[in-house]
Order: C-alpha cells, then structure tokens, then sequence
C-alpha cells in the first residue's frame, strides 16, 4: 500500500526530528566528557594548591570560583554516572504506520521542520502619528533649489514657504 502525502511528510519530518536529538545526544555527550574531564583536572590541580598552601605555609586559593561551584554542584563522580547510565541510540524509535490524517493531503510547511514557507507576504501596517505627518513638507520639484552655488538656506526656505 502506498504511502498518502501526509504520511510521507511525515515519516521525513519525524526522520530529521530524530537525526537532529541524535546529534544533540552526541554533542552533549562530548561535552559532557570533556567538562568532567575539566572538573577531574581541576581536583589535581587543587591537590598540588593544597600541598604548596602546607609546605610553604601560604593561603593560595585552590579552586577558582567557576571550578569550586562545578566542583561542589556536580562533580566529576556525578557526570561519569550520568554519562554511564545512558547509551548513545538508547530509544529505540520503530516507525509505525501513521494513521491517513488530513485526507491525505500534506499539511501546510513549517519552518520549524527546516521546510521553507511559500506564500504572500504578510506586511504589517505602519501607524504614524498626524503630528510627524504635519511635519513633513511637500515640495514640487520645480521648486527645489539646485545643490549648486546658488543653493542657499534662504531659497531653501522661500521655496518651501
């Protein structure tokens, strides 16, 4: 049985919808190795901090503040689990057989699916307030002065009078 052209569009927005998680899974999962891989040097780095502060009896702060609040909110324990407790590809999504909706027919684009919108443009009108209309002096071309020498402020203003 062939697919209708609202089933279609479909099975290609849900296609895109998932290949666009999966690349957000795979950058999140990047960057979630690389921050505890961050936060795991930053605890050495505070462990040599500490050994200087003893031996050369000095108060140097150990962590900066943005490592001391990763540090103490999550650390690095906290982001391996997570990393752990999660597999790349773990939904499993099986395409099941989408119901023939809206007669068969496509529904209209959508620029969230990455699709592009074809129709009349829509153009807002400009409310400008009478007084800024008031202000705006009309002059015929004839009496326009020239930009030349003979241009002045003066036959600027007559001309507008």
């Amino acid at each position: 049985m062939a697919l209708t052209a609202y089933q279609q569009q479909f099975k290609r927005r849900m296609k895109r919808a998932i290949s666009l998680r999966a690349k957000a899974d795979q950058k999140a999962r990047r960057y979630t190795q690389l921050l505890a891989d961050a936060i795991g040097a930053a605890e050495d780095a505070a462990m040599q901090m500490n050994e200087l502060n003893q031996l050369y009896n000095v108060d140097v702060s150990t962590y900066t503040l943005l490592t001391q609040a990763l540090h103490a909110n999550s650390g690095q324990e906290v982001l391996v689990d997570h990393l752990s407790q999660s597999t790349p590809g773990e939904e499993l999504v099986i395409f099941n057989q989408v119901p023939d909706g809206n007669g068969g027919q496509p529904l209209p684009a959508n620029p969230l699916f990455g699709e592009l919108v074809a129709g009349t443009p829509v153009l807002v009108p400009v409310l400008v307030p009478a007084a800024a209309l008031k202000a705006v002096a009309v002059v015929p071309s004839a009496e326009v002065p020239a930009l030349g020498a003979e241009a002045s402020p003066a036959r600027w203003d007559a001309a507008q009078d």
